[in-house]
């Protein structure tokens, strides 16, 4: 492609160089620059990719898009931009000729939720034989392939590239997770959402956010992006705040829920220990909902992927059908044992409202003890003290016994990170034991359980990795269960 194709709608300012050059490709990693390549300098959290343009150049890179005033030898063209990530996302949507353009695009967003939802749409979409390509916690899947992902939404360049190899597998459809990280940092610029879903908001990432209105802004870009449907969640007060915003705009309003007045609502909702049923009502009819999860945070999540299918013109029949083919969802809530005597589950709680809600939906069908696994990852500073006594607080209000251990502590001190939580353990009068190794945890709760206690262990569910450090090292919590009882029979 010509460099000056490539720039299309770029607002730019040439400092120096030849526009009717070959752009090869575009890298914003200057050890992934090439012959005739695009290096975009992106200024990151800890790296600023200015200290690299020499690096890029010397691989072949010949034009660069900066932000920064820096001297660059004579045959490189160099053209200066207010966001280098902003330009990338641009660029990178015209290299690979605008693909979510061409496709059906729904973007998920809010705290909790993202994940689930995305798998009862797969399903609800196979009910059909109608492919849906998936980006997300779970990684991207496009067809019969899977492979993970670096961040729950990737990076603009790698995300783009994404979508044409989705387009180029024929696939016209996509449900991707939008966090709040990748609205803030400009990943989904300049991609064509048809909708937007929006689950719900509670706290979590502050370290980035600050305020929890910043946080709902981050947020409530999404929808500013989007062509056909907004859907939201009415019983969140931020998703009412997000509704009152909406209201007026081209793309259609749906809104869903339980408690307050919506388009989509459950309703007759019976819970039981393994799964729950209910009754949706929208404005085409009314069904019968079978969710194979418990609880009230998976009819939720179920009905947002219902109001997405409706404006997808599925039929009722063909969204219960789907929700129903989901017999679980890896790491929510998910049994790894049972026996006459124990249940041990594993979730991927890791915020105060999420681990509320699963101890909360566990606690009617426990016939013991709730015995809780949990550490918690969060930033240095202020925020990250909050937010683990914050945890600490929930555990000891809706645990009876919790051990407290770590939770990808990466570069952080472990042993500060469980003092902290022990902390807020002991201001609320909780009974635990803090245990810092995450495997001698998960063993101590198992051999401290009696017949009839459930071990829930949360933090992070389908993950199967830990990282200390800087190295991620294989941590499956379902197979160290597996060992665990194994070696004790």
């Amino acid at each position: 492609m010509l460099l000056n194709a490539l720039l299309t709608d770029l607002e730019y300012t040439l400092v120096k160089g030849d526009l009717h050059r070959e752009a090869s490709a575009i890298a914003y990693d200057s050890r992934e620059a090439s012959e005739n390549s695009v290096f975009v300098a992106v200024s990151g959290f800890s790296v600023d990719g200015h200290e690299y343009i020499d690096k890029a150049i010397a691989l072949g890179a010949t034009t660069i898009i900066l932000e920064k005033d820096i001297t660059v030898p004579e045959d490189v063209t160099v053209l200066k931009v207010a966001n280098t990530r902003e330009a990338l996302a641009r660029v990178s949507a015209n290299f690979y000729h605008r693909p979510t353009e061409q496709m059906n695009l729904l973007g998920i967003t809010g705290t909790n939720g993202k994940t689930s939802t995305t798998y009862f749409l797969q399903s609800i979409f196979e009910q059909t034989g109608t492919s849906l390509g998936i980006i997300g916690t779970i990684g991207t899947v496009i067809g019969d392939k899977v492979f993970q992902n670096k961040n729950t939404t990737p990076e603009s360049l790698n995300l783009q590239q994404i979508f044409a190899e989705m387009i180029q597998s024929d696939m016209k459809h996509c449900v991707m997770e939008v966090s709040s990280h990748a609205l803030n940092l400009s990943r989904v610029a300049h991609s064509s959402f048809n909708t937007g879903v929006f689950t719900n908001l509670t706290p979590d990432h502050l370290e980035l956010h600050h305020t929890m209105e910043e946080y709902f802004e981050a947020k409530a870009k999404l929808f500013d992006m989007t062509t056909d449907y907004n859907i939201i969640n009415a019983d969140d007060p931020y998703g009412r705040k997000l509704i009152d915003r909406l209201q007026g705009r081209a793309p259609k309003l749906l809104t869903y829920g339980i408690e307050q007045e919506a388009d989509i609502h459950a309703a007759d909702i019976h819970y039981f220990a393994d799964y729950t049923t209910y009754t949706v009502h929208t404005p085409r009819g009314s069904a019968t909902i079978k969710v194979n999860l418990p609880g009230t945070i998976y009819v939720y999540n179920s009905l947002a992927a219902v109001a997405t299918a409706y404006a997808n013109q599925f039929s009722l029949q063909q969204i219960a059908q789907g929700i129903a083919a989901v017999e679980g969802i890896k790491g929510r809530l998910e049994v790894v044992y049972e026996d006459e005597d124990s249940k041990i589950i594993v979730d991927f709680a890791h915020t105060e409202d999420s681990l509320e809600k699963a101890l909360t939906t566990i606690r009617p069908f426990a016939k013991g003890r709730i015995i809780l696994v949990f550490g918690v990852y969060a930033s240095d500073g202020e925020s990250g003290t909050e937010k683990r006594r914050a945890m600490a607080k929930v555990a000891a209000a809706f645990a009876d016994f919790s051990v407290i251990t770590s939770d990808n502590p990466k570069m952080q001190d472990n042993n500060l990170i469980i003092r902290e939580i022990v902390e807020g353990m002991e201001a609320c009068n909780g009974d635990y034991e803090a245990v810092v190794d995450r495997r001698d945890a998960i063993a101590f709760a198992i051999n401290i359980s009696q017949k009839g206690d459930v071990v829930l262990i949360a933090g992070k569910g389908h993950e199967t990795t830990q990282i200390i450090g800087k190295t991620e090292y294989p941590f499956n919590e379902a197979e160290i269960v597996r060992e665990i009882k194994l070696k004790a029979k």
